[in-house]
């Protein structure tokens, strides 16, 4: 199951308003990147945060029902959004049995309306069973499935446009980390989606290095920090300043419950997509409440 949890007073793409990012002073890219990192630590934190979790093509009907009795008992945040994010075939399990204080998102959508498309799902029907949300541009998706930059866009276009929310997934390979080319990647990804989308009002961005999915290595947090705060500052100079202020980037890679609070303390980090962890209620909902920690913090 996929999971997403906001703390914000509504549930919605862009977090709540803050002040504006700084304007900063002619410099290189990486000073720039650094001088963030450095008052990133000293700023209380303005926004809304999100995690987010997802399992890919896990499950069967007795745990999927297990797992949807252990999150509507769960004790969560007050001011913490959950969304789960099942395999197609349970959407409707969920939907009719999880607790209205959680959303449902599908972890996949058609790039358009019908047609002989066999076996892909339209936002049409998702909408029809109440998703309010679509996983879109996963690692899988792009390095297995093959799906490129600028069809994942279209997606998030379509789907945007007939009212889903998008959580739109960027990362690199470890051999693109290695090279040196990290930024490089999730800007193309960035850019793949604002090329095409018509407001980013219900977009969140997740940021999933691919080398830390599902293998057990993790970002440290001053590099999903460094990564975060990067997309920002393309956010800021590719499409506004309001955008870049406001829309929540959430941090995806191997996050469970022992790691989930010193990721979460980051400045630039709204949240989670989390992985094997959702598959684990308890576990999950220690993962949801840590998304309040840089409020607890400040």
């Amino acid at each position: 199951m996929a999971m997403v949890s906001t703390y914000c007073p509504q549930f919605n793409g862009l977090r709540r308003s803050c002040p504006k990012l700084d304007n900063a002073q002619p410099q290189s890219f990486l000073q720039h990147i650094n001088s963030q990192l450095r008052l990133s630590s000293s700023r209380k934190p303005c926004r809304a945060v999100i995690a987010m979790a997802g399992s890919g093509k896990n499950g069967t009907k007795d745990s999927i029902t297990k797992l949807v009795s252990d999150l509507n008992s769960a004790k969560l945040e007050t001011d913490v959004d959950v969304v789960v994010a099942p395999p197609f075939v349970y959407l409707d399990q969920v939907n009719a049995t999880l607790t209205d204080r959680i959303e449902v998102s599908a972890q996949n959508s058609w790039i358009g309306k019908g047609g002989a498309f066999t076996g892909e799902i339209s936002v049409e029907q998702l909408k029809d069973i109440g998703c309010k949300w679509v996983i879109l541009g996963h690692s899988e998706r792009r390095h297995v499935i093959g799906e490129d930059d600028q069809f994942i866009g279209k997606k998030a276009a379509y789907a945007l446009n007939e009212g889903l929310g998008v959580i739109a997934c960027i990362g690199e390979l470890l051999e693109e980390r290695e090279a040196g080319k990290t930024f490089d990647v999730c800007f193309q990804q960035l850019k793949s989606f604002a090329d095409v989308v018509p407001s980013w009002d219900n977009i969140v961005i997740a940021y999933e290095p691919v080398w830390a999915i599902g293998t057990g290595k993790v970002a440290t947090p001053q590099q999903a920090q460094e990564v975060h705060v990067a997309v920002r500052d393309w956010l800021k100079k590719n499409v506004s300043e309001e955008v870049a202020s406001k829309t929540r980037i959430i941090y995806g890679g191997s996050v469970n419950g022992s790691n989930c609070v010193e990721l979460a303390k980051q400045e630039d980090i709204d949240g989670f997509l989390v992985g094997g962890a959702s598959l684990k209620g308890p576990e999950f909902a220690t993962i949801v409440n840590s998304v309040i920690s840089k409020r607890v913090a400040a």
